[in-house]
């Protein structure tokens, strides 16, 4: 009779393992019966994973065996079975939805901070904001510190998602270093909040360099960035080089550049296409050459600002009302470009009601004023009753003075104590009438000592009658040719007036690149 026995798993590799699906000889009336299971050693059934455990029964067809896996299986259902069940697991943590409650608890009590302290934070939904008050505390008191009040921080709330650390601190320390005054940093922040989301390489580097580039000194380009902090926003490649290049286009000189961007640097924001060019060709159309038009824009680049629609053109209108003649129009605006940026009609009412109560002047003595002297409009009204004052005490009467003023506005503009140093001059050493002064008032523009008493000396000494207009009504070199004159045939007695051609030269004083405050408020 054949025996077969059970094998049990064998501890050595080496030795063949018996298969669960060992065939089996069946012999009648014979049973084998299991014996006991021999077990790997725990040592070795953890390095290999083996079989552990075998347990046949051939007469019954059963098999049944343990594994080191189905027991790591079973750790693993009893760890997921602890991890669900209480915190006491290593592997506790948080689900989702808590963490997501807890940040809504967060910002719930960052909210009711802000509105605590009169901040509506409505805008800020979406935005990344500090988990705690401690931190948004820290955040509105360095505002504070900077000089931004609440109404300020309502007005861009956007900005209490700046980090102190990462974002406030480091703009503002650059914009320190490259000169900008802390005292100017309130009115800066004002006007542009966004500037504390820049990057300091990114954002401001390039646009400073920028700046740099247009030969805008350096020492000036911290004014420049306090009176517009917003072309920091900007990009270089856009507006800010379009304007640029339109300007020099049309005949701005590429030096003055820099001290037409120095002076009004808001250029650099305005859209070519809208603003620029139609206020340039607006100009154009009242009859100022493009080139003169260049040349007002190098003295005075602010008149860019002036609006188009709401200011300009009602201003021309206003003009032509108060009996100013269209041809006349490019004289007024080129000898004084800020007239069609004031609040005009006001002003022409005002002076034109001044004068006729004091010259008697009509509507068209006042329209022949404004063409002569178009800053009249501007002078106050102590300055023109003083000058009047003045004419009376030197003995014209109102109907001399009108004609006076009429003749020569600019008498209404001169310093008091040089015309009256001219005056004594006329009187006691030129023994004229009061009526070659009514005749030719701008006597009283034109230098005492370097002027009218050289010239008045050597025609008296050569014996020569003349006019007031033939002796100082021309340049040194023309005096000279008269000087050669053995009698005077005809009388040259048109007063001087304003010549466009002489706007259009080339210019050969020095670039007006200075940064100077107050060139721009030089009004009469």
């Amino acid at each position: 009779m054949v025996k077969i026995g059970n094998y049990a798993g064998i501890t050595r590799p080496s030795f063949l393992l018996v298969h669960s699906d060992i065939p089996i000889l069946m012999y009648p009336k014979q049973r084998l019966n299991p014996i006991t299971p021999l077990s790997l050693p725990s040592y070795h059934a953890k390095r290999s994973g083996s079989t552990t455990k075998f347990r046949c029964s051939i007469a019954e067809r059963t098999f049944s065996s343990s594994s080191v896996d189905s027991s790591v299986s079973k750790t693993k259902t009893v760890g997921l079975g602890r991890k669900k069940g209480g915190s006491s697991s290593l592997y506790t943590s948080p689900s989702l939805l808590e963490m997501k409650n807890e940040k809504i608890a967060n910002r719930a009590r960052v909210y009711e901070f802000l509105r605590g302290i009169g901040i509506v934070p409505d805008e800020l939904d979406g935005l990344e904001l500090p988990v705690t008050v401690e931190v948004m505390r820290e955040r509105v008191d360095f505002l504070h510190q900077l000089g931004l009040t609440v109404e300020d921080i309502n007005n861009y709330p956007l900005v209490l998602g700046c980090s102190v650390k990462k974002n406030m601190v480091p703009v503002l320390d650059y914009l320190g270093k490259l000169g900008v005054r802390k005292s100017s940093f309130t009115g800066f922040l004002r006007r542009y909040p966004q500037v504390l989301h820049a990057s300091v390489v990114v954002d401001l580097a390039p646009v400073v360099k920028y700046l740099q580039g247009m030969d805008i000194k350096p020492n000036d380009i911290p004014r420049v960035l306090e009176k517009y902090p917003e072309l920091l926003g900007f990009k270089l490649e856009g507006t800010m080089s379009t304007s640029v290049a339109f300007l020099v286009g049309i005949g701005v000189a590429r030096r003055e550049i820099g001290g037409i961007l120095t002076r009004y640097p808001e250029i650099l924001g305005m859209r070519v296409g809208r603003v620029i060019k139609p206020f340039v060709e607006y100009l154009e159309s009242l009859g100022i050459p493009t080139l003169a038009v260049a040349r007002l824009i190098e003295k005075r680049p602010y008149i860019l600002g002036f609006g188009l629609t709401d200011r300009v053109k009602p201003n021309v209108e206003s003009l032509l009302k108060f009996n100013v003649r269209k041809a006349s129009l490019p004289s007024v605006i080129a000898q004084y470009p800020e007239i069609v940026g004031i609040d005009l009609e006001a002003k022409l009412h005002g002076q034109q009601s001044l004068l006729h109560s004091i010259i008697e002047s009509g509507p068209e003595d006042f329209a022949r004023v404004v063409e002569k002297m178009p800053q009249a409009v501007s002078l106050s009204k102590t300055a023109i009753v003083k000058h009047v004052d003045f004419l009376k005490d030197c003995g014209f009467s109102v109907q001399q003075m009108r004609e006076m003023v009429v003749g020569c506005p600019q008498i209404l503009a001169l310093n008091i104590d040089i015309m009256k140093l001219s005056f004594e001059y006329f009187k006691m050493e030129m023994e004229r009438p009061l009526d070659d002064l009514v005749t030719f008032p701008a006597f009283f523009t034109y230098g005492l000592e370097s002027t009218v008493k050289p010239r008045h000396r050597r025609v008296a000494k050569k014996g020569l009658k003349c006019s007031l207009s033939w002796l100082l009504n021309c340049s040194d070199q023309k005096f000279e040719d008269r000087m050669d004159y053995e009698t005077i045939d005809m009388e040259e007695s048109e007063l001087p007036s304003f010549d466009m051609n002489s706007l259009m030269q080339p210019r050969s004083d020095e670039s007006e690149s200075d940064y100077d405050e107050d060139s721009e408020d030089d009004l009469l």
